[in-house]
């Protein structure tokens, strides 16, 4: 089912990109002081990637919450979306009522649930999108919604829909070639513990990565982004390994100093400890376009781990019995 669902994410682009268009918003004549994207897991990581991806023409600061409780600064003049592909996600729902009191102007992107409810009966503006996938597999369809709702409040300038067309066509026409080195590189992966770097810009897409092996590969790795772990973790590099797999998520359009970095990282440290260094490079000619790209790779690369283990990449059994823990009390 996982491997249908990441073969269709090109057209899970477009169609949200129909959905967006065919959503009528009410408008607003507030002035927003700054965002507030609120969601978890599958449906959060979103705002985590959108807000990095337009952290340089935002009007406004964005802040992504995982968490139950909301920073002090939201009131009327904040926008906050809350995400959650369910619509019933107890933490966004927790900081979505905490929104509320305080005034805040709220939009609503779910496939149904309570979100879609609240939404209905406060009217607050609501992106619907198909439901019955899991939550990270409908990442084609919830994304975009994000963007769109940042342009629509003028947070953001409206170019993106361009921009997804083309990372489309791209993914389209590279998606022999993305998979036969996906494959690969997740013939590497299997038996090691992935060690995961990218530039800060590219930190929610690691994060992505990170994710989606946590999730469908059922295995545990870890992620940093240069210049931050060259003040820190990079002092870990001190001895030989071989149950570690370094994967460098690299763009040609990566901070010039940052990938000066992260050369000099490969050949003068990390290679000193491990010959078990990959790197994925992606192609377009945008950072949405390279973000998407990435993404794709990088979700064929977890579905194929989890295909070498012989394991079902959609059970996610420990998260399901969390939440009936918590149901509980």
């Amino acid at each position: 089912m996982i491997d249908n669902l990441i073969a269709d994410f090109s057209k899970h682009l477009t169609q949200a990109l129909e959905i967006a268009k065919a959503t009528q918003f009410k408008s607003s004549d507030k002035t927003f002081n700054n965002v507030l994207i609120c969601g978890l897991g599958g449906s959060g990581i979103g705002g985590t990637i959108v807000s990095q991806l337009v952290n340089s023409s935002a009007e406004c600061p964005i802040v992504v919450n995982k968490n139950y409780i909301i920073p002090n600064f939201v009131n009327e003049n904040t926008l906050v979306l809350c995400c959650s592909y369910s619509g019933n996600t107890e933490e966004t729902l927790v900081m979505y009522e905490s929104a509320k009191k305080k005034g805040a102007e709220i939009v609503v992107i779910s496939s149904g649930g309570k979100f879609i409810e609240l939404a209905k009966e406060y009217n607050h503006n609501y992106i619907q999108i198909p439901g019955d996938f899991p939550p990270r597999a409908a990442f084609g369809l919830s994304f975009p919604q994000i963007i769109q709702v940042l342009a629509f409040y003028k947070i953001i300038p409206n170019n993106h829909r361009s921009e997804i067309l083309k990372a489309v066509d791209l993914i389209n026409k590279e998606e022999l070639a993305i998979k036969t080195e996906a494959k690969e590189i997740a013939r590497q992966l299997v038996g090691k513990t992935p060690i995961i770097y990218a530039d800060a810009t590219m930190g929610g897409v690691a994060i992505r990565f990170r994710q989606q092996l946590n999730e469908n590969g059922k295995m545990l790795c870890w992620h940093h982004v240069i210049p931050e772990m060259n003040h820190n973790e990079l002092v870990g590099w001190t001895e030989k390994i071989d149950d570690k797999v370094v994967v460098l998520l690299k763009t040609g359009l990566d901070y010039t100093r940052n990938q000066k970095r992260m050369e000099y990282n490969k050949e003068n440290i990390i290679s000193n400890c491990t010959n078990n260094i990959i790197e994925i490079n992606s192609k377009g000619d945008s950072l949405l376009e390279n973000f998407i790209y990435h993404i794709h790779l990088e979700d064929w690369v977890s579905f194929f781990v989890a295909d070498f283990k012989k394991i079902d990449a959609v059970e996610v059994n420990v998260i399901d019995g969390l939440k009936n823990f918590l149901s509980t009390i």
